[in-house]
């Protein structure tokens, strides 16, 4: 008869903790954080409701754990995809193609990663933006970096970059081009312009 020791139950525990977060990510991108309940999200990984509530003590604390997920996902990604870099824009390149790799993949994780959410989730809402403007204090640095025009809005230059590739979630097909080459694609625009 095998003995469970302490770390076997951690590991246990932690394996049930990841299902549930990947079914939360599931759930949540495909029905929306309303239309999902804690008893959708337990059936997913066939567990009983108030079993979830041993891991996460609300649905909020469930989304904010997935919502940071994504945000830990895609600043890997970018991380990775920078390192060894130092060409300020080829840098920066590499960032936005980092970054939509990640945001375009195939899990839910990096789809909650949207400023929606920050206003529907009441007490939760100042946990997703901290988590969000860390991830954009990676990306001012880069842009801090460019030799941009003096008097170049460069908070308004890496919002409007992260604007356009967050919104790729939502007429991106796979086809003509893959996510990296669009999030270098629209690091050129702005560079050069449509004509440049």
């Amino acid at each position: 008869m095998a003995i469970e020791t302490e770390g076997s139950e951690a590991q246990r525990q932690n394996n049930r903790r990841d299902k549930l977060l990947e079914a939360a990510a599931q759930l949540f991108s495909s029905q929306g954080y309303e239309a999902t309940s804690m008893r959708d999200i337990a059936g997913a990984v066939g567990m009983l409701p108030g079993s979830v509530y041993y891991h996460f003590p609300s649905k909020e604390d469930l989304f904010v754990a997935v919502h940071d997920e994504g945000v830990r996902q895609i600043t890997d990604s970018v991380r990775e995809a920078v390192k060894g870099l130092t060409d300020p824009w080829e840098r920066l390149e590499a960032a936005a193609a980092g970054h939509m790799d990640a945001l375009l993949a195939d899990n839910g994780f990096a789809s909650v990663v949207t400023p929606e959410y920050s206003t529907k989730l009441g007490q939760a809402t100042e946990r997703l933006i901290a988590q969000r403007d860390a991830y954009e204090r990676m990306f001012a640095t880069f842009v801090d970096a460019l030799p941009l025009p003096a008097g170049a809005d460069r908070p308004m230059f890496r919002l409007g970059l992260l604007g356009m590739l967050n919104w790729a979630r939502t007429w991106y097909r796979p086809g003509r081009k893959t996510p990296a080459e669009i999030g270098r694609e629209m690091v050129r625009l702005l560079r050069q312009g449509p004509m440049g």
